[in-house]
This record gives structure tokens, sequence and C-alpha cells, in this order.
């Protein structure tokens, strides 16, 4: 496993816990998704995993080694690249600045490597290729969450963290979104953990998912399990969920 959790709890407050009991793993190439309505503890799950908040109980392991509670700087050199919820792009610098500072760990050591790689990255992405001179505040939505995720991919990470990629995006650019998330697996070999409220289309894309309610969680399974199980499409799919639909490319 790239990524395991195991046992973790996260207390909000003294003897109020925001997450119970967190038993996670994410292998090497999977998409593992994590679901639930608002105020389930989504977000607070990835942000406990790269070390914004800090557990009260349990561990968490990358590769084997024990990162629970490490600073945020260490855990993402260490190869965990959060995108988080909002994009969260720096409005006052480039695109191409954007990107380079995904990479700021290195930059000093491998500083043509850097450049060479958001250069090649921006080849492969002509969508943010011929923005690469504009600033980071003038962007869509859209443009913004695709320079959030190549920003992530720069470092490069071992386990990529999504935060809501789909928020406040129009249903085409949301389509082009989740394909390069799809992209990124198979071309990258990468490990991927996606929270996201758009349940039909994140398990169709996902390996395996996780149900996360008032803090545990209550399911788990492949993708396909999860959009098949007439709970799940009662409570998290309504009326989106089609079983012939072809909208979405899928992972497996």
């Amino acid at each position: 496993m790239q990524l395991e959790i195991h046992g973790l709890d996260l207390e909000v407050k003294k003897g109020l816990l925001l997450l119970r009991d967190i038993n996670i793993g994410v292998g090497k190439g999977e998409i593992v998704c994590v679901i639930g309505n608002n105020g389930a503890g989504k977000s607070s799950l990835l942000r406990t995993i790269s070390g914004f908040m800090k557990p009260v109980r349990g561990e968490i392991l990358l590769q084997g080694k024990r990162i629970t509670g490490l600073p945020p700087a260490t855990i993402a050199r260490l190869g965990v690249a959060h995108v988080p919820e909002g994009r969260r792009v720096f409005a006052k610098e480039t695109v191409k600045d954007n990107l380079i500072l995904g990479a700021y760990h290195r930059w000093w050591k491998e500083r043509r490597k850097v450049m060479k790689e958001s250069d090649d990255m921006l080849k492969k992405y002509p969508i943010i290729s011929r923005l690469s001179s504009r600033y980071g505040g003038s962007l869509s939505g859209g443009e913004q969450q695709f320079l959030a995720i190549l920003r992530g991919l720069i470092m490069p990470p071992v386990v990529l963290l999504l935060d809501e990629p789909s928020l406040g995006l129009a249903p085409l650019i949301v389509k082009e979104v989740f394909e390069m998330i799809t992209e990124c697996k198979k071309s990258l070999d990468l490990s991927i953990i996606l929270v996201e409220q758009m349940a039909y289309q994140a398990l169709n894309i996902a390996d395996r998912g996780y149900v996360l309610e008032r803090g545990a969680i209550i399911a788990e399974g492949t993708g396909k399990e999860l959009l098949n199980s007439p709970s799940i499409r009662k409570s998290y799919l309504g009326s989106v969920y089609h079983p012939s639909s072809d909208v979405l490319p899928s992972a497996n």
C-alpha cells in the first residue's frame, strides 16, 4: 500500500470526535474515492493526511513510513500532494510561476529540471499552456482547477489528494477534469484519494471507494459495488444514477 490509515480519530474539541476509527488503504496506481454528505469529515480527512490537522489516535503510513503528526511541509516533501477545495492558486503569480511553486522544495537543487518539467507539463495540456503568462487570479474556475492539479503533479507526488475538484464547475469542465484525473492515474501510475460530492462521477472512475457519514466509514467496496448498492444509490446518488451512462471514463 502507498498510503495506509489505521484507527484514526480526529478531535474537533475535547471529547467531540470529527473522525472516528478511520481505516483506509490506497494501493499503487489506485483511485480511491471518499464520498459523503456535507459535514461528514471528508475534507478534514485529507487535511489530517497532509498534516494540517493532528489526530488524537491512530497512525498514517506513507510507503510503510509513519507520517502521523509531521509538519505539512515535511509530508509534502515525502510525496503527499494536496490539491485543496477551492483551488487556491496564487492570484498575483503567473500560471507558469504557480506551476513552478508546486516544486518549491527542489527548486534550489534542480532548477533546470523543474523548468523543463514545467514546460513539458504545459505542452501536454494546451488548455493551460496558452495561458502561461496570465495571472492565476484571471483564470476561470475550470482553468484554475487544471492548474491546481498540475501544481500538485509537479512535486512529483507518491499520493495525490484531490478535494472536491468539481466544485463550482460547469458540467463539460467537470467531465474534462475527471478525464484528466483518470489519465493521470493511467499514465503516471499514480495513487489518488478523491474526495467528491458528485458521487456518481467519483465512483465511476474509482477502483475503490469509502462512504463517510458523521465522521465514520459506513460502507466500502469497489467503485462498481458501491454504484450498484441500493442503499448507496438511494442516499448518495439519487436521480443522477444512470447504470448505462457512458458520460465519464471508467478507471476499472
